[in-house]
C-alpha cells in the first residue's frame, strides 16, 4: 500500500485528505535526522513544512521515496539537485500563503512608517514620549519591490490601494502584467535610487543573495526602509547594520534571518530596527491552506500521477494525466526505440508533434522522451525527473515545436536525433486512441507495435535476405512473434522490427550482424 510520512506538524485535515483517497499516513514529528533516515525508506511521500531538513543522506536512504510536499512556498530545506538526480519530484504550495504574507509586508510598512513597536514599548513603560515619535506617511511615497510574482504582486496591489507609487524589478515580470498590476516596471538600480520603501519578495538563489549589500545601500535614498519577509540572506546583515547606524537607511522590518531561529542577531536591539520570527505565513487560513494543499497534491501524484507545483519537472493537472498515459507509453517507446539503434554520442535532439498531440501539455512527453532514449546509451541513472538536467549537463541540445496540420495520422510524434555521423527519425502514432504504435523509422513506412523482446535490422534490400535470417532464427530456437518491414525502394535501404518470444543471445546478435548485406543489428528490450 502507498505510503505516506508527515515529519513536522501539519493541521490533523491533511492526514484525512491523504486517508480518504486510499493512501496509508504515519504522523512522526520532531525526529532526529537519524531517526528519519532510519525509517524513511518505508514510505513513497513525504509531507514536511521548514523543520525536517531532506539532505542527502535523507534520499540516499529513501529507496522508495517518489515525492517530497513542501507545506509552504520555501524549499530551502530541501536537496533539490539530490531529489532530482533521484528522481524525487519536489513540490510546494506556493499559492496558499502568498496573501498572508503579502499582508505581513504591508503590516510590517506600517510598523516602519509609523514607528508602532518602539512606541508602544514607550507607551506601556508609561513614558508618553509624544514628540519622539514622528512617522511618515506612506500615501504618495514610492515602493519599490523587488521580485512581483505570486507574493509581490499581492504587496504591490495593496500599496496601490494606498495611493502609493510603485515601481518593480523582476526579469520575468512582463509589461502587460505591470500595467494589469498598476505598477511601473524598472531596472534594480533604478528601483534603488528612486524608492522611498522597499519590500523583497524573491526567492534565495546564488544570484539573489546579498541582492541588498553595502554597494545596493549607497545606490538608495538617504532615509530609505527596507521590508524583508520573503529569504534571509538577501540582505547582507553587517552592511545593513552599518547602514541603519550611519543613517543611510531610517529602518529596517526583518521577519526572516540569514540564521534561524535567530536567537543571537547583531541587528537585534537596533532602535530602528523591527523584527518578528518568521511570521510571514503565520495566520490560521495560510497554516490550513497549505497544510491541504500538499496533502492534495501528493495524493494526486500518488494516486493519479498528476504533479502540481513541482520544481524538478513539469507539472500534469489530475485532468490531464488520464489523456496523456497513453501518449507517455508511445513516447517511452519512441525514445527507447531510437536510444537502442543510437550507437554514437547524442548532439541533438527534435521532438515535434503533430495533430491531436499538438493540445497536449507536452513537457511532461519530452521528459519521458529524453528519460528513455538517454537510458540505453548513458552510464548514469536517468529518469524523467532529471532527464532535462542530464541532457544539458552533456551539451545535447534539445527542442520541440508542434504543428497543427493534417497528415496520415490523427495525432503523431515525431523524434530525430542528431549524432557525429548521422541523422535519424522514428514516427509513432496511437491507434483507437490509446495504442502505440511506430510508423516510420529513417523514413521508411513501417507498423509495428513493439514487444518485450525486439531486433532491429537495417540492411541492403535483395533477394534472400529474409530467408536467410528467418533460418538463422529458426535454428537458434528463436520464435518470431510478429515481422515488420520497410524499405526506400526496391533494392535500397530496409529496416526490419522483429518481435521475438525470447531474449536474443549476444552470440546469435553476432552470427546476424554476420549475414550479407547486414547494415546494423540491435537486440531490444521494452
Amino acid at each position: 500500500m502507498t505510503k505516506v510520512l508527515i515529519s513536522d506538524k501539519l493541521s490533523p485535515r491533511a492526514a484525512e485528505i491523504f486517508k480518504d483517497r486510499g493512501v496509508d499516513v504515519d504522523i512522526k514529528v520532531g525526529m532526529t535526522p537519524e531517526e528519519l533516515i532510519a525509517c524513511i525508506g518505508d514510505y513513497d511521500g513525504l509531507a514536511i513544512r521548514s523543520a525536517t531538513k531532506v539532505t542527502a543522506e535523507v534520499l540516499a536512504a529513501a529507496d522508495n521515496l517518489k515525492v517530497v510536499g513542501r507545506a509552504g512556498i520555501g524549499v530551502d530545506n530541501v536537496d533539490i539537485p539530490e531529489a532530482t538526480a533521484r528522481g524525487v519530484v519536489v513540490m510546494n504550495t506556493p499559492f496558499g500563503n502568498s496573501i498572508t504574507t503579502a499582508e505581513h509586508a504591508i503590516a510590517m510598512m506600517f510598523a516602519l512608517a509609523r514607528q508602532i513597536p518602539a512606541a508602544d514599548r514607550s507607551t506601556q513603560d508609561g513614558k508618553w514620549e509624544k514628540s519622539r515619535f514622528m512617522g511618515v506617511e506612506l500615501t504618495g511615497k514610492t515602493l519599490g519591490v523587488i521580485g512581483c510574482g505570486n507574493i509581490g504582486s499581492i504587496a504591490a496591489e495593496r500599496a496601490v490601494g494606498l495611493r502609493m507609487r510603485v515601481i518593480a524589478f523582476d526579469p520575468y515580470l512582463s509589461t502587460e502584467r505591470a500595467a494589469d498590476l498598476g505598477v511601473e516596471k524598472v531596472e534594480l538600480d533604478d528601483l534603488f535610487a528612486r524608492a522611498d520603501f522597499i519590500t523583497l519578495h524573491t526567492p534565495l538563489t546564488d544570484g539573489t543573495r546579498g541582492i541588498i549589500d553595502a554597494a545596493a545601500f549607497a545606490k538608495m535614498k538617504d532615509g530609505v526602509r527596507i521590508v524583508n519577509c520573503a529569504r534571509g540572506g538577501l540582505i547582507d546583515e553587517a552592511d545593513l547594520k552599518d547602514a541603519l547606524d550611519s543613517g543611510k537607511v531610517a529602518g529596517a522590518a526583518l521577519d526572516v534571518f540569514e540564521v534561524e531561529p535567530a536567537k543571537d542577531n547583531p541587528l537585534f536591539g537596533h532602535e530602528k530596527l523591527v523584527a518578528t520570527p518568521h511570521l510571514g505565513a503565520s495566520t490560521t487560513e495560510a497554516q490550513e491552506n497549505v497544510a491541504l494543499q500538499v496533502a492534495e497534491q501528493l495524493s494526486d501524484y500518488l494516486v493519479d500521477g498528476a504533479v502540481t507545483n513541482a520544481l524538478n519537472m513539469p507539472s500534469i493537472t489530475a485532468e490531464e494525466a488520464p489523456r496523456l498515459q497513453p501518449y507517455m507509453a508511445l513516447a517511452g517507446q519512441l525514445g527507447r526505440l531510437m536510444g537502442q539503434i543510437t550507437e554514437s554520442s547524442i548532439k541533438c535532439v527534435r521532438i515535434d508533434y503533430e495533430g491531436q498531440a499538438t493540445e497536449l501539455n507536452t513537457r511532461p512527453l519530452n521528459a519521458v522522451i529524453l528519460q528513455s532514449l538517454l537510458s540505453p546509451v548513458l552510464d548514469v541513472s536517468v529518469n524523467m525527473v532529471n532527464a532535462p538536467v542530464v541532457a544539458k549537463e552533456r551539451d545535447i541540445d534539445v527542442s520541440d515545436s508542434k504543428h497543427n496540420r493534417e497528415g496520415a495520422y490523427l495525432t503523431l510524434i515525431r523524434l530525430t536525433v542528431e549524432t557525429e555521423h548521422r541523422a535519424r527519425t522514428i514516427e509513432g502514432t496511437l491507434f483507437a486512441d490509446r495504442q502505440p504504435r511506430i510508423v516510420n523509422i529513417m523514413g521508411m513506412d513501417v507498423e509495428a507495435q513493439l514487444g518485450e523482446h525486439m531486433l532491429f535490422l537495417a540492411n541492403e534490400d535483395k533477394p534472400g535476405f529474409i530467408g536467410a535470417l528467418g533460418t538463422l532464427l529458426g535454428e537458434a530456437g528463436v520464435n518470431i512473434a510478429n515481422f515488420n518491414l520497410g524499405r526506400e525502394r526496391e533494392g535500397g535501404g530496409a529496416i526490419s522490427l522483429i518481435d521475438v518470444d525470447q531474449a536474443i543471445s549476444d552470440d546469435l546478435l553476432t552470427k546476424v550482424r554476420a549475414l550479407p548485406h547486414v547494415v546494423q543489428a540491435q537486440a531490444m528490450t521494452f
